[in-house]
């Protein structure tokens, strides 16, 4: 039986607070990890398990290994994808990005977007085709081709005694089951730093020839979504041996201008044949009960060192055990409140996510390294709340790695920039790996993914605190400034700048031309063009003229009725009903953000209280319920700021591999882990100004020890 999805119910009771001393015990950091060890117990399509390194990820059934694809296309997708893994359909119409720009009138001048076009002609045609090029790749599919008694191929209905356990100490996979009643036992890693999946087999159905291993090549979809199991455009790609022997083959596979390899290495005595186009099936030796392969996916034909079973499986337990050991650690532990258990489990396995699918040199897509959404694009808007924990864990190479992205792509931003008439850098939206701009009517318009890349070289200069980190990243620092700067407008009526019109904020129920003036963006504006001018002052360079105009002149925050609006030109922000969906990003004026001196705590308190009633919780995202969390710590109601973390509403729902499941169309969200991360540094840690457990409750049976956490601003 495939389940769709499951609840986790939590009771909702008081915790008991222990005093500060016990935050100086030394947390066992193996056991902490261990007790949220992942157990399996049936094929459930929704409890697909991943091995990666952050940079690439394979993702197994109940088998170990992606025996059947297809029963868990609509779950958790048995993927196998890099950050590598690109393709472009061919243009045979020879498609020019600007053909993909549409004129808007803003600030007295006409400025182009690159969006989405809605009448059926060549320039839709060419949006579309830049919305969908390219495309991120799933590499293969690699599984047991299992036979019954008779012969035929048993089905996942055949796969009895399921017990699947993730050690998520060492990033084992370990699964047992039976195929009429013989047993089946895998092993399954992936290497710490290559491409490289390894698998160790023992079963009796190996001396039968009645457990072989699988590897289909599936082509593109070019859809919104692609889990890997298109089978049915065997023309249209190629798939060839380049070689074989008796411990190992490499195999090429080429889409169009594409082409990527496999290399494969096992067992003496082992064979490989291709059944059909695109299949290949590795026949082990009927000699042993017991069999090791290893396959390692590259861009590059070079096979030189292809790690076996037991480096790849050394490899594994040494870096798991090394990324455990360094960073912060929060324990829970000795908790009676029934939350507390389940707050860990999230967070554990939110770091285990994390790291097997998001620690790579690029911006992550929505959905990790296990299926496409948005053709596996990133969007850099939510990029904060994929990566802002990785420097508050203490793990600021991780932000270096995507700042390193940044400087890679700072040329692409700046043309977007000075096309449409502005200084410094736009950040791109819904991008690729090289920077380049997809057409999107909605994220063209966004603007608060501009100031992420100041937060995170703040966050970097916040654990170093030297000149160096300082210099490394101040050109990004200041275009980046340089463009929010040139964006305000100054309207010499009001005699203030504006944010707009034409944009959309965070919350995505506005229309561009109509608005102005969000609050959450009024407030990130300003607290990043503080931070660029505070860089200039550590360099000892003088302050920038034309920020500290913006600063003394940008649009105090809008106030209605004693709660702020959710744009200034939302003056219906109160009555409208659609604006009580999606997300509700005026918290985050005062949440994500600090106590600037614009925000007012009585005045969020009046938003937070409304917003708290009347909100349509279930048309949220996933890191809406954390972003409302850190606002009620920063307000301090901590147990608000837990009813928030655990808010029982399907989107806020971690399965039981971790993941954060939306709906059917998302049935795993990246930015619901990460947002983990990062709400719960504030709630224990705290921020600046701060007390420690800012958002942990003190009113009863709560314990907590954490270790190796930065506070946030």
């Amino acid at each position: 039986m495939i389940a769709r999805f499951r609840f986790y119910p939590l009771a909702f009771s008081v915790f008991l607070f222990f005093s500060f001393p016990l935050l100086a015990q030394k947390i066992d950091r193996r056991a902490l990890v261990q007790r949220h060890n992942v157990v399996v117990t049936k094929a459930d399509s929704l409890s697909s398990l991943t091995v990666g390194n952050g940079s690439f990820a394979f993702t197994v059934d109940a088998t170990g290994l992606q025996s059947f694809p297809i029963a868990y296309q609509k779950g958790i997708p048995l993927g196998t994808e890099s950050v590598w893994g690109w393709h472009n359909f061919i243009d045979t119409a020879n498609y020019k990005r600007e053909e993909a720009l549409r004129v808007y009138h803003q600030y007295g001048r006409d400025v182009t977007y690159s969006v989405q076009v809605k009448e059926p002609d060549h320039a839709k045609k060419a949006a579309d085709w830049f919305r969908q090029n390219p495309h991120r790749l799933q590499l293969g599919n690699l599984g047991f081709e299992i036979f019954r008694k008779d012969g035929s191929h048993a089905s996942i209905d055949d796969v009895k005694n399921i017990h699947q356990e993730l050690n998520l100490w060492t990033g084992e996979i370990k699964s047992h089951f039976t195929i009429e009643g013989l047993p089946v036992d895998a092993i399954t890693y992936c290497h710490n730093s290559e491409d490289v999946i390894a698998v160790n087999v023992r079963s009796p159905l190996l001396l039968e020839k009645r457990l072989k291993i699988k590897l289909l090549f599936p082509y593109p979809t070019g859809a919104w979504s692609d889990e890997g199991t298109n089978y049915a455009s065997a023309n249209k790609h190629q798939s060839t041996m380049l070689l074989s022997h008796d411990e190992g083959a490499v195999l090429r596979h080429q889409l169009d201008t594409t082409k990527y390899y496999v290399g494969l290495k096992w067992d003496q005595g082992a064979s490989i044949n291709e059944k059909e186009p695109h299949y290949f099936i590795i026949t082990p030796s009927t000699k042993s009960n017991n069999f090791s392969f290893s396959a390692k996916f590259t861009a590059v034909k070079d096979f030189r060192s292809l790690p076996d079973y037991a480096e790849t499986q050394s490899s594994s337990e040494e870096g798991w055990k090394d990324f455990w050991q360094s960073g912060g650690a929060i324990d829970f532990s000795g908790s009676t409140d029934k939350r507390a258990f389940e707050i860990e489990r999230r967070i554990v396995l939110s770091q285990y996510l994390m790291k097997t699918q998001e620690a790579g040199s690029f911006p992550p897509q929505e959905t990790g390294l296990t299926y496409n959404s948005w053709f596996g694009k990133p969007h850099l808007e939510m990029t904060w709340w994929h990566a802002a924990h990785w420097a508050l864990w203490g793990r600021v190479e991780y932000t270096e790695k995507l700042l390193s992205w940044y400087a890679s792509v700072f040329n692409n931003a700046k043309v977007i920039a000075q096309r449409q008439g502005f200084d410094g850098v736009r950040w791109q939206k819904m991008t690729d790996n090289n920077g380049d701009e997809a057409p999107s009517s909605v994220g063209a318009m966004l603007i608060w993914q501009q100031p992420h890349c100041i937060y995170f070289a703040e966050e970097v200069y916040r654990h170093y605190k030297d000149e160096k980190t300082l210099n490394k990243y101040k050109d990004l620092v200041f275009a980046t400034a340089d463009f929010m700067a040139s964006f305000a407008h100054y309207d010499p009526l009001t005699k203030r700048y504006v944010l707009g019109k034409g944009l959309i904020p965070a919350q995505e129920r506005f229309k561009s031309e109509e608005t102005f003036n969000p609050t959450y963006e009024l407030v990130y504006w300003k607290w990043a063009l503080n931070v660029a001018q505070q860089w200039r002052e550590r360099l000892r360079l003088s302050r920038n003229k034309k920020w500290d105009d913006v600063l003394n002149s940008l649009s105090p925050l809008p106030v209605q009725e004693k709660k702020y609006l959710f744009a200034e030109s939302a003056t219906d922000s109160y009555t409208n009903p659609e604006y009580r969906t999606d997300h509700p990003s005026v918290l985050a004026a005062l949440g994500v953000m600090p106590l600037t001196g614009q925000a007012d705590k009585a005045i969020m308190q009046n938003t937070f209280d409304w917003i708290w009633k009347n909100w349509t919780w279930r048309d949220t995202w996933g890191w809406d319920f954390l972003m409302t969390a850190m606002t009620a710590t920063r307000l301090g109601m901590p147990e608000k700021a837990i009813q928030s973390f655990l808010m029982p509403i399907q989107t806020n729902t971690y399965l039981i591999n971790g993941h954060n499941y939306q709906d059917e169309r998302l049935r795993l969200y990246m930015p619901g882990n990460g947002g983990i991360l990062t709400a719960i540094v504030m709630m224990v840690a705290g921020y600046d100004g701060s007390k420690e457990l800012p958002g942990i409750p003190k009113d009863g049976k709560w314990k907590v020890k954490f270790e190796g956490l930065e506070r946030m601003p």
